[in-house]
């Protein structure tokens, strides 16, 4: 089989290039070029293209470089500002797995006349009675499947992801047996077109980095009674449930119930004011069709999953309600809540957390 493998320039995509070399693939390495700006942090930098062009070399393989800036810019990084600008916490690392690690990636691989492309994701794909499941990978402090969720049957068809398998400590294991120079790179952690550093101003690297491209705004913080007790500097960097950096927090265990950005007011309250019997999510996705049921929901990368049924949030199907076992606390408008089924670790679908209304918020 001719694979087309993702190659990020970490231990894992390095050994996902290995084991397939191993089991007698045709192998090609790729690394994709996705942000042009600024990095020290993510999966972007101009090292991290080099560590993956030198683990082709180790391993004999051709390596070669897709520039999709553009697509990045279009698909991640303008949403990403358009939804801190409308008081939305975006996921970015799901959308450029949606938009390019998979969709665009699938794409050029087909065109290039490549059976499969296989990433470095601890995850695993399973073909059961016809029908392809993403599951948990086997590592579970690991697993990415949430990540993940979009993919759908075709996605799933063409994806081999070979180190879902293995445990973290396995997979280095592995690339220090055959010398890769990335057997002990740490993982990444970050946003990769947001850097670690402050500016010389003091502003964090999100911060700056909006700063630069949307007009941030001061905003009145104030108690469910209406009563004003501070301020913050910008209620587009705000985040439901936030506690650290709102006025009225410390010792009064108060949290960010509702972010206004069109009013630049914030509403702090008790936690007990984030529970909530269900959530809305826009957009659905479905790995093999449209389901209704008992499930587990995760709602974030290594969140703990909770109980809950879902339905279809409306005629259209644009929409699905997930109703919680027992009130769980809110989830941030623009995170993604991920659907496994509840006898094992498949992932079912997943949808984005609607933007509720001022009027629906109240």
């Amino acid at each position: 089989m001719k694979v087309l493998v993702a190659m990020s320039g970490g231990v894992d995509s390095s050994v996902a290039a290995a084991l397939l070399l191993e089991q007698g693939h045709h192998v090609v390495g790729v690394t994709m070029r996705l942000w042009g700006g600024e990095s020290d942090t993510g999966c972007c930098s101009v090292s991290d293209v080099d560590d993956a062009r030198r683990v082709a070399q180790q391993l004999g393989i051709d390596h070669l470089v897709f520039n999709f800036t553009e697509d990045f810019h279009r698909h991640v990084v303008d949403p990403y500002v358009a939804d801190h600008a409308r008081g939305v916490t975006p996921n970015p690392c799901i959308e450029c797995n949606r938009h390019l690690k998979f969709d665009r990636l699938l794409e050029r691989a087909e065109v290039l006349g490549f059976d499969a492309v296989a990433t470095g994701h601890h995850a695993r794909i399973e073909k059961v009675d016809g029908v392809w499941r993403l599951l948990r990978g086997a590592d579970a402090a690991k697993d990415q499947s949430y990540v993940i969720h979009m993919l759908d049957q075709d996605a799933l068809s063409r994806t081999l992801l070979p180190v879902g398998t293995l445990t973290k400590a396995e997979v280095r294991t592995h690339a220090a047996r055959l010398g890769l120079r990335t057997a002990a790179k740490p993982d990444s952690q970050d946003v990769c077109f947001i850097t670690s550093t402050k500016s010389p101003e003091g502003a964090t690297g999100r911060s700056s980095f909006l700063r630069r491209r949307i007009e941030l705004h001061p905003a009145d913080v104030v108690d469910e009674a209406g009563e004003r007790i501070g301020s913050v500097d910008a209620v587009e960097l705000v985040t439901l449930g936030q506690r650290r950096g709102v006025a009225g927090g410390g010792g009064s265990k108060r949290f960010v119930v509702d972010v206004d950005v069109p009013r630049r007011r914030v509403v702090v309250g008790p936690e007990s004011r984030l529970l909530a019997d269900q959530e809305v999510g826009s957009s659905p996705t479905w790995s093999s069709g449209p389901f209704e049921g008992r499930v587990w929901v995760q709602c974030s990368a290594h969140g703990e999953p909770r109980a809950a049924s879902i339905r279809a949030g409306g005629v259209d199907s644009g929409s699905v309600v997930v109703a919680w076992d027992e009130p769980q606390r809110r989830v941030s408008p623009g995170q993604s809540l991920v659907f496994y089924d509840r006898e094992g670790d498949w992932v079912i679908g997943g949808a984005t957390t609607a933007t509720l209304t001022t009027t629906e918020r109240r």
